[in-house]
């Protein structure tokens, strides 16, 4: 499970520039929403911006929850344990893998799969906007909440590859560690923020974790089919 967290957290970390794309003007919205003497002062300021980020974590763990309820269900279901569970896993590493060749930057069609999100979000997104202008930290959560079902490529994929995690509990956690490793993007500013955004322009570095995340696929996918013929020594008796 350790494993599983700390590639959801890289998965998070790596996204940084995608991250703020998506959500650098949401966050302006909502500053620009308050008064100007929050607005203008970094103490008052932080409350506000913390509480967004905590209702949007919010949103990505329940929906991780859902996912992870869901691959379950699919372990569980008429494909039978063990078979379901070697194709969570494939399915799973394969995901991966194009999580891991989108953020190195050879597979940008991959982030395509946010269409899937789409109906959903046209029907939630009115109440974002009503949350304008954000009058309260609670108000701030409030919006982070709903706007943490913004569709995102990322964010999507990683729910897909969450839906091995084998339950409610282990679907939450991860997706907590995937928003986790995108709040330095989103909460800093300035120098962590620049030197962040600077270092994921690297191609180097972009390709070097995608290769990363490539290869934990890759182990996924080895250890997996050394289950398999685990598994299926012992389910044949030998003559």
């Amino acid at each position: 499970m350790e494993y599983s967290l700390l590639i959801a957290f890289t998965i998070g970390l790596a996204s940084t520039l995608h991250c703020l794309g998506m959500c650098g003007g949401i966050v302006g919205a909502l500053t620009f929403s308050l008064p100007p003497e929050v607005r203008e002062s970094r103490r008052r300021l932080i409350p506000y911006t913390f509480a967004y980020n905590l209702g949007r974590l919010a949103s990505y763990s329940l929906a991780g929850a859902l996912a992870g309820a869901l691959g379950n269900t699919l372990l569980n279901s008429r494909i039978g344990l063990w078979h379901a569970h070697t194709v969570m896993q494939v399915a799973a590493a394969l995901i991966l893998i194009g999580i891991g060749l989108y953020l190195a930057g050879w597979f940008p069609k991959f982030a395509l799969i946010e269409k899937i999100g789409e109906p959903w979000w046209r029907r939630i997104e009115p109440y974002g906007r009503r949350l304008i202008p954000v009058r309260s930290p609670l108000h701030a959560a409030l919006f982070g909440a709903v706007w943490g079902w913004l569709p995102c490529g990322l964010v999507y994929s990683t729910l897909i590859w969450t839906m091995s995690a084998g339950g409610v509990v282990k679907g939450a956690a991860l997706m907590l560690a995937f928003g986790a490793g995108t709040l330095p993007g989103v909460m800093t500013t300035g120098i962590l923020t620049g030197w962040m955004t600077r270092l994921t322009r690297l191609p180097y570095v972009r390709q070097a974790i995608g290769l990363s995340l490539v290869g934990m696929a890759l182990g996924t996918l080895w250890f997996t089919s050394i289950a398999d013929l685990s598994g299926l020594e012992n389910t044949h008796p030998p003559f």
